[in-house]
């Protein structure tokens, strides 16, 4: 069920975007979920997951991060977060995470960041 949360996805040279907005909570997690279990992420691409119109966040949102960590991770790829509000900011911060999660203040920075794997 979706209370509030839009997703958008879009693919870019680097890989897959994912733009969140409105509330990740525990009733839109699950779509979130959803939607990493069926993306293709390719050695060496990146996945951005663009926060900027993120209005809120809980510990099921941030289980969902750790989730699309997880996935980049299996693939050999990389995750990005852009844009990342300051109380999520804050809760990484608080719990730990803020080492975890490489993050740009824009979705296109993030772009910009990614290099192409060597041949």
């Amino acid at each position: 069920m979706n209370r509030g949360l839009t997703v958008h996805t879009r693919t870019t040279p680097a890989g897959p975007v994912i733009e969140l907005a409105g509330d990740l909570d525990h009733y839109s997690a699950p779509q979130v979920r959803a939607l990493l279990h069926g993306l293709v992420l390719g050695p060496g691409q990146q996945l951005v997951v663009d926060l900027a119109r993120l209005t809120f966040c809980d510990s099921s949102g941030i289980t969902v991060l750790i989730a699309a960590r997880n996935h980049t991770l299996a693939a050999d790829a990389a995750l990005v977060l852009a844009a990342v509000p300051d109380r999520v900011s804050r809760m990484f911060r608080v719990i730990g995470l803020e080492t975890v999660f490489p993050t740009r203040p824009t979705a296109q920075a993030a772009e910009a960041s990614w290099a192409p794997p060597a041949p």
